[in-house]
């Protein structure tokens, strides 16, 4: 559909068709070259970015409440960012932070350290992406542990390279035809809405995470056989799931009487996406190991491992990146913890309670809402068919994210059924209206 011409600057701008002329043109040499194995969920073709607003091939410009999947936490181009790229462009590209020294890596390093949940002592192994952040916690702990085995949990997402792809617990198109993976026992994540035992909220969370001590452990794995247990503090592609505090209490008192280490996904959560640097911040739980990625430096590939520092105990050559702390890249990171600490994590939670407080009230209004959740900018709205039997509806989820990208809004979909609103950590109230209001336009179109 085609609207008017916005007078609003920093809202959408809807000038063509969609897909524009250009657009398909592009759109249909890349179904020629580019592997099959990339996920499209509607056509748009980037051109250019600034702050939230995203304008494609044809001149029309787009709400962008996905950033990149999570990615560009300062906004698309920022200008203190991308002032702190080409300064450091400028100087030298590249000479392999696992070779050589250079002072910004040390100084990344000692800043991500410090604010990393706990006050221990901690290290930190720079790589160029979360999956390799994964990778990294998943040799350190066998490293460190001496044990060969993982526990990781239903619908999380952790990366697509071997060991990571043993971790993730999403969708079975991620796994298929890979086989065989590490071993990795999997159980299901704690979250009252749809609790797997059928519990009531004040004990579903406990109740979870005994599947490891009442089953798993005392009938097909052994517990001093497990090096770590990998969680994401809010599940991401799983479905946006926050769970209860007392299930991160459980799998920190679970991982301390049997001498496993607990490491925190953070590669979505992190980075002030909730409000706080780190999601663990919210359920008061220090984690022996944290991943990080995506939103660290606002579009830029870097991804951090930080680990208490006798578990990062690995001696030289153990593991190494040719790219990893890029200077590039690291001059990004800096920057964006600048301005994380300055505005952006009050923004993040500010207006991600803003939304949420009008957002709440949408099962009450619509029947295709079975429930809303969320912690700073980082919300899930999952779609029913029934909110009696809390049927999951993938088709209307699909549909909504179509609807939303022909008003101009640029939405992801996540878990079987739910849309993830995960916008930059910059966006106004007028923009969170602008969301809100079309999502709410696309519901009533999708009750109609």
């Amino acid at each position: 559909m085609v609207t008017e011409i916005a007078a609003h600057p920093l809202l959408p701008n809807l000038i063509t068709p969609l897909p524009g002329p250009k657009a398909k043109e592009i759109i249909a040499r890349d179904h020629v070259v580019l592997s099959s194995s990339y996920t499209r969920c509607y056509p748009l073709v980037m051109k250019r970015g600034e702050g939230a607003i995203v304008e494609d091939v044809d001149g029309n410009h787009f709400l962008d409440f996905a950033a990149g999947i999570a990615v560009v936490a300062s906004g698309h181009c920022h200008p203190r960012v991308v002032d702190a790229i080409q300064k450091q462009a400028a100087e030298f590209l590249h000479m392999s932070g696992t070779d050589f020294y250079y002072e910004s890596m040390v100084r990344l390093a000692e800043k991500l350290a410090a604010l990393a949940p706990g006050d221990v002592p901690r290290r930190v192994y720079f790589g160029n992406s979360g999956a390799e952040a994964v990778e990294a916690a998943l040799k350190m702990a066998r490293y460190h542990s001496g044990r060969d085995k993982f526990i990781a949990f239903f619908g999380g997402f952790h990366g697509r390279t071997m060991g990571a792809l043993s971790l993730t617990g999403s969708k079975v198109t991620q796994r298929r035809g890979f086989g065989p993976m590490l071993p990795v026992q999997h159980i299901p994540y704690a979250y009252c809405y749809r609790c797997p035992y059928g519990k009531e909220p004040s004990t579903c969370d406990v109740e979870c995470v005994k599947v490891l001590e009442d089953r798993l452990f005392k009938t097909i794995l052994p517990a001093e056989e497990v090096a770590a247990i990998f969680v994401e503090p809010v599940q991401g592609e799983g479905g946006y799931l926050v769970p209860p505090k007392k299930f991160h209490e459980e799998l920190r008192r679970i991982a301390d009487k049997y001498g496993i280490l607990l490491v925190h996904d953070e590669v979505q959560s992190g980075m002030g996406r909730t409000g706080r640097m780190f999601a663990s911040e919210h359920f008061g739980v220090t984690p022996d190991i944290v991943t990080l990625a995506k939103g660290i430096a606002s579009g830029m590939p870097l991804a951090a491992t930080i680990a208490r520092a006798e578990v990062m105990n690995w001696p030289r050559g153990a593991h190494a990146s040719t790219f990893g702390g890029n200077p590039v890249s690291i001059a990004a990171a800096l920057t964006t913890i600048e301005l994380l600490e300055e505005s952006l994590l009050a923004n993040a939670a500010t207006i991600g309670n803003y939304m949420m407080t009008r957002m709440r009230e949408w099962p009450g209004r619509f029947r295709c809402v079975g429930d809303v959740r969320g912690l700073g900018l980082m919300i899930g709205v999952e779609l029913v068919y029934d909110q009696q039997t809390k049927e999951r509806a993938p088709e209307l989820r699909d549909q909504l994210e179509m609807l939303a990208f022909e008003r101009g809004l640029l939405i992801l979909g996540c878990g079987p059924n739910s849309i993830r609103l995960c916008p930059p950590l910059i966006i106004t109230k007028d923009q969170a209206d602008f969301a809100m209001d079309t999502l709410e336009q696309c519901l009533q179109h999708l009750e109609r």
